[in-house]
């Protein structure tokens, strides 16, 4: 059930909830919880496997920024920056970010998301469960904008204090130089992105990527494209290792393509320290495939499951969890829009007046379940 603070601290009802799971919201929900956590709520709610969460709200950030005391303050100190004053951006960043990261939570607040951790790793059946904690911001993941990826995720945060440090760091990622460059060039008001923060279980994962349901290369819809990378797949995210590469057709789900890269670089959890670390893959896997065949057709019928229950094309982050059994170890830990082509093909297709050619009538009416005659 999402939380409210005020009301569960007795002064009074209100229905903006300051906390919640992942489950309890939909895709609708950017306002609440962002574009990444309402996208993970639909997913769970469609019944695709996503790694339980919870979600501190945007109403939850609000009430954090009042408290501590720097809504009033960073209007003022982004006043007259401009997108290419490099330097002044990173210095009033730097400055935002101190100020968030050093003030903490309400006891109100630490004693919910301290709550909300508790039931997450006794829901997942781990004490002290390692999380993800990804910022959500209210203006990423929507169609046609380029805001994802410009606040931060941290990976395999375990313990109480671990997860209030790098949530008070998710939100002062708001205000990072290029957060802040990219919101003045674009003419897009501060005051007008808010931040959720999501908590959501990790993956252990052997092997992760990134999947697209259509060609990133040259938008082709008939095909899936998927990139793979041994360990988590912040390396494959951040092009810090050529991935392995698969394209497999959307009908029949036959493997066109494969590139099977040289990986050097792999992320994984140290199990001492239980922090992400970056490591160099033993040179001996650094050309095996990363994933096998039938993972890659399974990631390919859940690529075409997600296509056609938000009706587009689909940028999709995956893991393979090493923990679990095959045939229930494939987690979605993401799915957004994808952008490119999608706003290509559309203004193709005003213009046009149109559908663009008779192969996107067909797979429009595939992705929609409506029958070809």
């Amino acid at each position: 059930m999402a939380t409210n603070l005020n009301t569960a601290a007795g002064a009074g009802s209100s229905a903006a909830p300051e906390l919640c799971w992942l489950e309890e919201v939909r895709k609708d929900d950017v306002a609440l919880v962002g574009g990444k956590c309402s996208s993970l709520g639909e997913l769970i709610n469609a019944g695709v496997r996503v790694p339980p969460g919870f979600a501190l709200t945007t109403h939850g950030f609000a009430r954090f920024m009042r408290d501590a005391g720097v809504s009033g303050e960073i209007p003022f100190m982004l006043n007259g920056l401009v997108h290419d004053d490099l330097e002044q951006l990173e210095l009033v960043s730097r400055d935002i970010r101190s100020m968030i990261e050093e003030h903490p939570f309400s006891w109100e607040m630490e004693d919910a998301i301290a709550e909300y951790y508790r039931r997450l790793s006794v829901r997942c059946m781990v004490p002290a469960v390692p999380v993800a904690v990804r910022s959500s911001a209210t203006a990423e993941d929507l169609p046609g904008a380029s805001f994802a990826g410009q606040q931060d995720t941290y990976l395999w945060i375990r313990g109480v204090d671990d997860v209030l440090h790098h949530a008070r760091r998710c939100i002062s990622s708001l205000f990072t130089a290029r957060a802040i460059s990219y919101r003045i060039r674009m003419g897009f008001p501060h005051e007008e992105v808010a931040l959720s923060v999501g908590f959501q279980k990790m993956a252990n994962a052997y092997t992760a990527g990134v999947m697209f349901t259509c060609n990133p290369g040259n938008g082709d819809r008939s095909v899936i494209a998927i990139d793979a990378n041994f360990g988590f797949g912040e390396s494959v995210v951040s092009g810090e290792v050529t991935p392995d590469h698969f394209v497999v057709n959307k009908i029949t789900l036959d493997i066109l393509e494969r590139t099977i890269s040289c990986k050097e670089i792999t992320y994984t959890v140290d199990f001492e320290t239980q922090k992400s670390v970056r490591t160099e893959t033993p040179f001996e896997r650094q050309n095996v495939q990363s994933v096998i065949d039938e993972e890659i057709i399974e990631l390919a019928r859940m690529g075409k499951a997600i296509e056609k229950h938000y009706g587009r094309q689909m940028d999709i982050e995956w893991a393979v969890d090493k923990d679990l059994p095959a045939g229930g170890n494939i987690f979605i830990l993401q799915a957004r829009p994808e952008t490119v082509w999608s706003e290509k093909r559309d203004k193709e297709a005003a213009v046009a007046g149109k559908a663009t050619s008779a192969m996107d009538f067909i797979l429009s009416s595939l992705m929609t379940g409506k029958k070809v005659s």
